[in-house]
């Protein structure tokens, strides 16, 4: 079987931006910027108040579709331009061989510099597309020809976020979720270090043998910080300080003993792997719109040589990108949790394939594909 087109759609759909305050995708209150796309209020980053990411579908010469999903939560078009122009015409007519495609994407320009952001993304919601393709043609679930011979049947989720204005809001969110089996919880670090702090003595008062994390967004205010968490034994702190900063992350590893999770902004295993040799990661976070399931296969197999845990990130995500984290968590053997945010999870369900995603227990139950006739 060969390739015979390769199709991106560009997505942007409305969401109550109030709602996803709080959750992964859209943590902080936005404030400033042009159009659509506005800064955080905390630190310099920019955000879209839409719901954006990137399609792709690629078409066998037997008629089979497969659709996968870029991570393109700013300037989806980018994403769709590069598989226009650039991957389309370069694996268009070869044969179905997945390995064989990869590289054939990722030298396209790798002599250019572009091995990384858009040019990654867009590999991957190729790659998405093609694993699709390949779990039709085996006739099996993801999980099933990932090479694990025992997949879970569930995967065990965290909550991304708790959501809410005032500390009782976000106790009451999080009660909810416990009473509904859910264990883990993720908090986003806004601009009072202190408020954090307190929620999470509260919440361990409150609720008990749950496990907080905490993600800082880059803009851990200071090493003492990092100490505090250390000192409460936060399950991990992700992304603590800007993603270029090796030294920074050792040094902050090594002089509080706080346990580090990295992994969403790295879409390779060149960019992991000065991470991982440094022994300084307890958790790595590969997202599946931008690494794809081929390069989060071999992330899985060097951080399981660094006995470092998986934990798939799930952020601004469709069901193609949701389905493909939820079906590497279960084949892997040290992933040992998936990213839940609620919204999210309600956003893809709105273009899900009957009966669509759902969790019991704390954990992904079942998974489901794009709707026939989204595009």
């Amino acid at each position: 079987m060969k390739i015979v087109s390769v199709q991106a759609f560009p997505v942007r759909l409305p969401r109550d931006q109030a709602a996803a305050q709080g959750g992964a995708g859209s943590p902080h209150q936005l404030s400033g910027g042009e159009g659509d796309y506005q800064w955080s209020t905390h630190y310099p980053a920019l955000y879209s108040t839409l719901f954006e990411t990137c399609l792709v579908r690629v078409t066998l010469s037997d008629g089979r579709t497969g659709w996968g999903e870029a991570q393109a939560p700013l300037a989806p078009e980018v994403a769709a331009q590069i598989v226009h122009s650039l991957l389309s015409p370069a694996i268009v007519g070869q044969d179905f061989d997945i390995p064989a495609l990869w590289l054939r994407m990722y030298s396209t320009m790798r002599v250019r510099g572009q091995t990384g952001g858009f040019m990654l993304d867009a590999i991957a919601g190729v790659d998405l597309a093609l694993w699709d393709l390949a779990s039709q043609i085996a006739g099996q679930p993801l999980r099933e020809i990932l090479g694990n011979s025992a997949p879970k049947t569930t995967v065990p989720a965290y909550v991304s976020g708790t959501p809410g204005k005032t500390l009782e809001d976000k106790l009451r969110f999080t009660s909810d979720h416990v009473a509904a089996g859910f264990r883990v919880f993720k908090l986003y670090f806004e601009s009072d270090w202190s408020e954090l702090l307190t929620q999470i003595d509260a919440m361990r008062e409150s609720f008990n043998g749950i496990e907080i994390a905490v993600d800082a967004l880059w803009h851990l205010p200071s090493m003492d910080c990092a100490a505090d968490l250390a000192e409460r034994r936060v399950l991990w702190l992700e992304c603590p300080l800007l993603p270029e900063d090796l030294k920074g992350h050792i040094r902050l590893v090594k002089e509080t003993g706080v346990r580090l999770a990295l992994g969403e902004s790295y879409r390779t295993r060149y960019e992991a792997e000065p991470f991982l040799e440094q022994d300084i990661v307890s958790y790595w976070q590969p997202d599946l719109g931008r690494s794809g399931v081929s390069e989060t296969l071999v992330l899985a197999q060097m951080a399981q040589s660094a006995g470092v845990a998986i934990v798939p990130h799930v952020s601004i995500a469709m069901p193609p990108q949701l389905r493909a984290a939820i079906e590497v968590a279960a084949a892997l053997p040290n992933a040992t949790l998936c990213e839940y945010n609620p919204s999210v999870v309600e956003m893809a369900n709105r273009f899900s394939e009957p009966p669509g995603f759902a969790l019991a227990a704390g954990a992904y139950t079942r998974t489901a594909g794009l709707r026939p006739g989204f595009v």
